[in-house]
């Protein structure tokens, strides 16, 4: 059950980050809770563990860690998007 939970609160984040930086993450579903799981990952790496957790996920530094890596994607995928025209 656990494992469900982290799938979800994982979306959710992902999902959370491409609102804020007005961006849809490629992947629909599954991209969401790849982006929720990375930036995690990266925001604990930036900012540490801290604030609420909920199901392994601290909220605020994983909603940073995600936003950061949709950014860089959406950076990434512009520059290939350019250099095909």
């Amino acid at each position: 059950m656990g494992f469900l939970w982290s799938l979800i609160i994982g979306g959710i984040i992902g999902w959370l980050a491409g609102l804020i930086m007005g961006r849809d993450i490629p992947g629909g579903v599954i991209g969401n809770i790849i982006a929720g799981f990375i930036g995690a990952w990266l925001g604990s790496l930036i900012l540490g563990n801290w604030g609420p957790r909920i199901s392994d996920f601290y909220i605020v530094p994983a909603l940073i860690g995600a936003v950061v890596l949709v950014f860089i994607v959406s950076l990434v995928l512009r520059s290939f998007g350019r250099s095909r025209s």
